[in-house]
């Protein structure tokens, strides 16, 4: 069975699709890879933004819990996962439900296994900090 140009080579596909589409060609697109690239956009934007929610309540909880050992490092990350959450909020604001607690709650897990490899740490179970904490909350020395 031979290989489709989409599976050959991603990147001619993604270049042809456009010419198609910019020269109004719409029967002669791929519909079927492309509806599952949208789709993947979309997934991919969701995932960026979590990332950094992610790093930022990483970081919050050895802020929190290694008081002694806090860096410009830790305040910087914090600070620069913020901006990223800001610019992706600002190219797709549909984004913003993402910043649920709901999903706080599943993310805090995640950065609590994270800061547990670092550290060596046991973390609470349940997440005690609310969204605006993780956007918000001063980190300063």
């Amino acid at each position: 069975m031979s290989k489709t140009l989409y599976e050959q080579d991603y990147g001619l596909w993604a270049e042809q699709m456009a010419d198609l589409i910019e020269a109004g060609r719409f029967g002669e697109l791929d519909i079927e890879n492309l509806e599952e690239e949208v789709r993947d956009l979309s997934k991919r934007e969701r995932d960026r933004l979590l990332s950094s929610l992610r790093l930022i309540v990483h970081h919050l909880l050895m802020w929190d819990y290694q008081p002694q050992c806090r860096s410009r490092s830790w305040q910087g990350s914090i600070q620069r996962e913020r901006a990223n959450i800001s610019l992706y909020l600002e190219d797709s604001p549909s984004l913003r439900r993402y910043l649920a607690n709901e999903w706080l709650y599943k993310i805090y897990l995640v950065a609590c296994a994270d800061a547990f490899k670092e550290t060596g740490l046991k973390f609470p179970e349940v997440c005690s900090y609310e969204i605006g904490d993780v956007l918000h909350r001063d980190v300063n020395f």
